[in-house]
Protein backbone atom coordinates (compact mmCIF):
# COMPACT_ATOMS: atom_id res chain seq x y z
CA UNK A 1 0.00 0.00 0.00
CA UNK A 2 1.50 3.29 -1.17
CA UNK A 3 0.88 6.58 0.58
CA UNK A 4 0.07 8.10 -2.83
CA UNK A 5 -2.48 5.41 -3.69
CA UNK A 6 -6.05 5.37 -2.40
CA UNK A 7 -6.41 1.94 -0.80
CA UNK A 8 -9.87 0.35 -0.82
CA UNK A 9 -10.45 -2.87 1.07
CA UNK A 10 -13.00 -5.57 0.33
CA UNK A 11 -13.35 -7.48 3.59
CA UNK A 12 -14.24 -11.20 3.67
CA UNK A 13 -15.40 -11.39 0.02
CA UNK A 14 -15.52 -15.20 0.05
CA UNK A 15 -18.31 -15.17 2.66
CA UNK A 16 -19.84 -11.70 2.27
CA UNK A 17 -20.05 -11.47 -1.50
CA UNK A 18 -23.39 -13.17 -2.18
CA UNK A 19 -25.05 -10.29 -4.02
CA UNK A 20 -22.12 -8.81 -5.93
CA UNK A 21 -21.46 -6.19 -3.27
CA UNK A 22 -17.72 -6.49 -3.84
CA UNK A 23 -18.43 -4.32 -6.88
CA UNK A 24 -18.76 -1.32 -4.57
CA UNK A 25 -15.00 -1.22 -4.05
CA UNK A 26 -14.37 -1.32 -7.79
CA UNK A 27 -16.85 1.52 -8.37
CA UNK A 28 -14.95 3.62 -5.83
CA UNK A 29 -11.62 2.82 -7.48
CA UNK A 30 -12.89 3.56 -10.98
CA UNK A 31 -14.45 6.89 -10.00
CA UNK A 32 -11.20 7.87 -8.28
CA UNK A 33 -9.06 6.84 -11.26
CA UNK A 34 -11.24 8.77 -13.71
CA UNK A 35 -10.43 11.86 -11.66
CA UNK A 36 -6.70 11.22 -11.78
CA UNK A 37 -6.50 9.67 -8.30
CA UNK A 38 -4.44 6.49 -8.17
CA UNK A 39 -6.52 3.77 -6.47
CA UNK A 40 -6.17 0.08 -5.73
CA UNK A 41 -8.60 -2.53 -4.42
CA UNK A 42 -7.32 -4.97 -1.79
CA UNK A 43 -9.08 -8.24 -0.98
CA UNK A 44 -8.88 -9.22 2.70
CA UNK A 45 -10.00 -12.81 3.20
CA UNK A 46 -11.28 -14.68 6.22
CA UNK A 47 -7.81 -16.02 6.99
CA UNK A 48 -6.06 -12.67 6.59
CA UNK A 49 -5.34 -10.08 9.24
CA UNK A 50 -7.47 -6.98 8.64
CA UNK A 51 -5.13 -4.04 8.04
CA UNK A 52 -5.96 -0.90 10.00
CA UNK A 53 -4.37 1.54 7.54
CA UNK A 54 -6.59 1.21 4.45
CA UNK A 55 -8.32 4.40 3.29
CA UNK A 56 -11.78 2.87 2.72
CA UNK A 57 -13.38 -0.41 3.78
CA UNK A 58 -16.32 -2.27 2.25
CA UNK A 59 -18.38 -5.19 3.54
CA UNK A 60 -21.06 -7.08 1.62
CA UNK A 61 -24.05 -9.30 2.20
CA UNK A 62 -24.25 -13.00 3.01
CA UNK A 63 -26.35 -15.79 4.44
CA UNK A 64 -26.63 -17.07 8.03
CA UNK A 65 -23.48 -19.19 8.17
CA UNK A 66 -21.48 -16.43 6.49
CA UNK A 67 -22.82 -13.90 8.99
CA UNK A 68 -21.76 -16.05 11.93
CA UNK A 69 -18.24 -16.47 10.53
CA UNK A 70 -17.99 -12.74 9.80
CA UNK A 71 -19.18 -11.78 13.27
CA UNK A 72 -16.57 -14.03 14.89
CA UNK A 73 -13.82 -12.70 12.62
CA UNK A 74 -14.62 -9.04 13.27
CA UNK A 75 -14.91 -9.60 17.04
CA UNK A 76 -11.50 -11.30 17.25
CA UNK A 77 -9.50 -9.29 14.70
CA UNK A 78 -8.80 -5.73 15.95
CA UNK A 79 -7.97 -4.29 12.53
CA UNK A 80 -11.37 -2.92 11.58
CA UNK A 81 -12.01 -1.43 15.02
CA UNK A 82 -8.68 0.38 14.85
CA UNK A 83 -9.57 1.70 11.41
CA UNK A 84 -12.95 2.94 12.61
CA UNK A 85 -11.36 4.56 15.65
CA UNK A 86 -9.14 6.44 13.19
CA UNK A 87 -12.20 7.61 11.25
CA UNK A 88 -11.68 5.47 8.13
CA UNK A 89 -14.88 5.25 6.03
CA UNK A 90 -16.70 1.91 5.98
CA UNK A 91 -19.57 0.94 3.68
CA UNK A 92 -21.54 -2.05 5.01
CA UNK A 93 -24.31 -3.81 3.11
CA UNK A 94 -27.24 -5.87 4.42
CA UNK A 95 -25.87 -8.76 6.55
CA UNK A 96 -22.81 -6.66 7.34
CA UNK A 97 -24.97 -3.94 8.88
CA UNK A 98 -26.48 -6.59 11.15
CA UNK A 99 -23.04 -7.99 12.06
CA UNK A 100 -21.75 -4.53 12.95
CA UNK A 101 -24.58 -4.06 15.46
CA UNK A 102 -24.83 -5.21 19.07
CA UNK A 103 -26.51 -8.49 18.08
CA UNK A 104 -28.72 -10.11 15.47
CA UNK A 105 -30.99 -13.15 15.50
CA UNK A 106 -30.07 -16.05 13.22
CA UNK A 107 -32.47 -18.35 11.38
CA UNK A 108 -32.96 -20.41 14.58
CA UNK A 109 -33.91 -17.34 16.59
CA UNK A 110 -30.66 -17.36 18.52
CA UNK A 111 -28.93 -14.08 19.32
CA UNK A 112 -25.46 -13.77 17.81
CA UNK A 113 -23.12 -11.12 19.20
CA UNK A 114 -21.97 -8.51 16.70
CA UNK A 115 -19.08 -6.09 16.69
CA UNK A 116 -21.02 -3.36 18.50
CA UNK A 117 -19.73 -0.66 16.15
CA UNK A 118 -23.30 0.30 15.24
CA UNK A 119 -26.04 1.05 17.76
CA UNK A 120 -28.49 -1.36 16.11
CA UNK A 121 -30.10 -4.73 16.81
CA UNK A 122 -31.74 -7.07 14.32
CA UNK A 123 -34.53 -9.60 14.79
CA UNK A 124 -36.29 -11.86 12.28
CA UNK A 125 -39.20 -10.39 10.36
CA UNK A 126 -42.52 -12.07 9.69
CA UNK A 127 -41.75 -12.14 5.95
CA UNK A 128 -38.79 -11.59 3.66
CA UNK A 129 -38.25 -8.15 2.13
CA UNK A 130 -37.51 -8.64 -1.56
CA UNK A 131 -37.65 -6.08 -4.36
CA UNK A 132 -36.70 -2.58 -5.36
CA UNK A 133 -35.88 -0.21 -2.50
CA UNK A 134 -35.81 3.58 -2.92
CA UNK A 135 -35.13 6.11 -0.19
CA UNK A 136 -34.86 9.85 0.28
CA UNK A 137 -31.40 10.54 1.75
CA UNK A 138 -31.15 11.88 5.29
CA UNK A 139 -27.39 12.48 5.33
CA UNK A 140 -25.64 15.79 4.68
CA UNK A 141 -24.00 15.78 1.27
CA UNK A 142 -26.64 13.60 -0.39
CA UNK A 143 -29.51 15.11 -2.37
CA UNK A 144 -30.50 12.41 -4.88
CA UNK A 145 -32.77 9.45 -4.22
CA UNK A 146 -30.98 6.25 -3.25
CA UNK A 147 -31.91 3.19 -5.28
CA UNK A 148 -31.13 -0.51 -4.99
CA UNK A 149 -32.73 -3.88 -4.36
CA UNK A 150 -33.28 -5.54 -1.01
CA UNK A 151 -33.37 -9.22 -0.11
CA UNK A 152 -33.36 -9.80 3.64
CA UNK A 153 -35.40 -11.34 6.42
CA UNK A 154 -34.06 -9.18 9.22
CA UNK A 155 -35.72 -6.21 10.88
CA UNK A 156 -33.18 -3.71 12.18
CA UNK A 157 -33.94 -1.15 14.87
CA UNK A 158 -31.68 1.85 15.39
CA UNK A 159 -30.53 2.94 18.82
CA UNK A 160 -30.04 6.58 19.76
CA UNK A 161 -26.43 6.73 18.52
CA UNK A 162 -27.27 5.60 14.97
CA UNK A 163 -29.09 7.69 12.38
CA UNK A 164 -30.90 6.36 9.28
CA UNK A 165 -29.36 6.71 5.84
CA UNK A 166 -32.67 7.35 4.11
CA UNK A 167 -36.45 7.54 4.44
CA UNK A 168 -38.21 4.76 2.52
CA UNK A 169 -40.16 5.82 -0.57
CA UNK A 170 -40.60 2.30 -2.01
CA UNK A 171 -39.84 -1.06 -0.45
CA UNK A 172 -39.32 -2.07 3.18
CA UNK A 173 -35.86 -1.04 4.39
CA UNK A 174 -34.99 -1.64 8.03
CA UNK A 175 -38.51 -2.64 9.10
CA UNK A 176 -42.16 -2.15 8.28
CA UNK A 177 -43.37 1.30 9.28
CA UNK A 178 -46.57 -0.28 10.60
CA UNK A 179 -44.62 -2.19 13.24
CA UNK A 180 -43.20 0.71 15.23
CA UNK A 181 -42.63 4.19 13.85
CA UNK A 182 -41.77 5.70 17.23
CA UNK A 183 -38.92 8.21 16.93
CA UNK A 184 -38.70 7.48 13.20
CA UNK A 185 -36.97 4.15 13.75
CA UNK A 186 -39.01 2.40 11.06
CA UNK A 187 -39.92 3.52 7.57
CA UNK A 188 -36.20 4.11 7.06
CA UNK A 189 -33.23 2.27 5.63
CA UNK A 190 -29.70 1.90 6.83
CA UNK A 191 -27.63 3.22 9.71
CA UNK A 192 -25.05 5.99 9.82
CA UNK A 193 -22.75 6.32 12.80
CA UNK A 194 -19.27 7.80 12.94
CA UNK A 195 -17.47 6.85 9.74
CA UNK A 196 -19.87 3.95 8.98
CA UNK A 197 -22.54 4.04 6.29
CA UNK A 198 -24.69 0.89 6.29
CA UNK A 199 -27.70 0.00 4.16
CA UNK A 200 -29.89 -2.83 2.88
CA UNK A 201 -29.39 -1.53 -0.68
CA UNK A 202 -27.73 -3.95 -3.08
CA UNK A 203 -27.01 -3.28 -6.71
CA UNK A 204 -24.08 -2.83 -6.07
CA UNK A 205 -25.38 0.27 -4.32
CA UNK A 206 -22.52 2.52 -5.48
CA UNK A 207 -23.07 1.58 -9.13
CA UNK A 208 -26.62 2.87 -8.82
CA UNK A 209 -25.82 5.84 -6.59
CA UNK A 210 -22.71 7.76 -7.72
CA UNK A 211 -23.43 10.61 -5.32
CA UNK A 212 -23.03 8.21 -2.40
CA UNK A 213 -19.79 6.86 -3.90
CA UNK A 214 -18.41 10.37 -4.22
CA UNK A 215 -19.38 11.21 -0.65
CA UNK A 216 -17.31 8.24 0.56
CA UNK A 217 -14.41 9.28 -1.67
CA UNK A 218 -14.59 12.84 -0.33
CA UNK A 219 -14.52 11.60 3.26
CA UNK A 220 -11.52 9.39 2.51
CA UNK A 221 -9.49 12.00 0.63
CA UNK A 222 -10.63 15.19 2.34
CA UNK A 223 -11.25 16.67 -1.11
CA UNK A 224 -14.40 17.62 -3.00
CA UNK A 225 -15.01 15.35 -5.97
CA UNK A 226 -15.28 17.11 -9.32
CA UNK A 227 -18.41 16.23 -11.34
CA UNK A 228 -18.11 12.99 -13.29
CA UNK A 229 -20.63 12.22 -16.01
CA UNK A 230 -21.22 8.56 -16.84
CA UNK A 231 -24.26 8.36 -19.17
CA UNK A 232 -24.83 4.64 -18.58
CA UNK A 233 -25.17 5.27 -14.83
CA UNK A 234 -27.72 8.03 -15.38
CA UNK A 235 -29.71 5.72 -17.64
CA UNK A 236 -29.56 2.92 -15.07
CA UNK A 237 -30.85 5.24 -12.37
CA UNK A 238 -33.75 6.41 -14.51
CA UNK A 239 -34.75 2.84 -15.35
CA UNK A 240 -34.57 1.53 -11.78
CA UNK A 241 -36.35 4.51 -10.23
CA UNK A 242 -39.10 4.17 -12.83
CA UNK A 243 -39.40 0.45 -12.08
CA UNK A 244 -40.02 1.32 -8.43
CA UNK A 245 -42.53 4.02 -9.32
CA UNK A 246 -40.25 6.78 -8.09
Amino acid sequence: MSESTLSIGVLLPEILGTYGDTGNAHVLAERAIRRGIDARVYSVGLGDDIPAELDIYTLGGGEDTAQMLAAEKLRTDPGLVRALDAGRPLLAICASMQVLGHWYCDARGQQVAGLGALDVTTTAGSSRAIGELVTHPLVDGLTEKLTGFENHGGRTILGVAAQPLGRVLAGIGNCEAAVDDQDGRCGVDGAVQGSIIATYLHGPVLARNPELADLILSRATGATMDPLEVPAVSQLRRERLAAAGC
